[in-house]
């Protein structure tokens, strides 16, 4: 069984849409830190997004674990046009496709950006390589909330939208594992 531990990065405090922009994270919480990182088996590996704020939470959490290079594969859906705008501004610019995509996830994305479908697909591409190259393994995952969610829909054999009704704070921890093509989902945006 290869057992998937996902950590949402630190908060970043942003108030627009946060995509492929690449924004740190406040890791300033050290007790916080130190909770999650004891939380998290002693011998697993750890992989993160290529964006700054996943990395650095990686880093930061990872400790005497082996770290794996990062995987742009497992970033933030990119937002396009609708990156660093408020949500506010997103609903004005584009009222009905912005209502349409998060009632409706799949094909629809954001101008210039990507679908929840794309994204999912992206994703579930980079999980299924590492737990093909570390079976049997606990993986730390350090990547973003789309992403987190995309992954709960699998393991949950839920629909898109399902998912996306999951809090995913910042710093919390999402597992769940895989034997023989069978998913199983753990606890969902625990805070330890």
């Amino acid at each position: 069984m290869t057992r998937l531990w996902w950590v949402r990065h630190g908060p970043t405090h942003e108030k627009a849409f946060v995509g492929w922009r690449d924004v740190p994270a406040d890791l300033s919480n050290q007790p916080l830190i130190d909770r999650v990182s004891a939380y998290l088996p002693q011998d697993a590996i750890v992989v993160s997004s290529d964006l700054i704020r996943a990395s650095a939470t990686a880093d930061a959490i990872g400790q005497e674990r082996r770290r794996l290079p990062n995987l742009p594969g497992l970033r933030e859906f990119n937002f396009g046009d609708w990156d660093g705008l408020h949500f506010d501004e997103v609903a004005k610019r584009d009222p009905a496709l912005s209502r349409r995509f998060w009632e409706e996830p799949g094909d629809l994305a954001p101008p210039g950006g990507e679908s929840w479908n794309a994204v999912a697909q992206r994703v579930n591409d980079a999980v299924a390589q590492l737990c093909t190259a570390h079976s049997g393994s606990d993986i730390v995952l350090v990547a973003h909330i789309g992403v987190i969610m995309t992954q709960i829909q699998k393991a949950a054999a839920c629909h898109a939208y399902d998912a996306m009704g999951h809090k995913i704070d910042n710093l919390s921890v999402t597992d769940m594992s895989v034997k023989n093509g069978e998913w199983q989902i753990g606890k969902i945006n625990h805070l330890p």
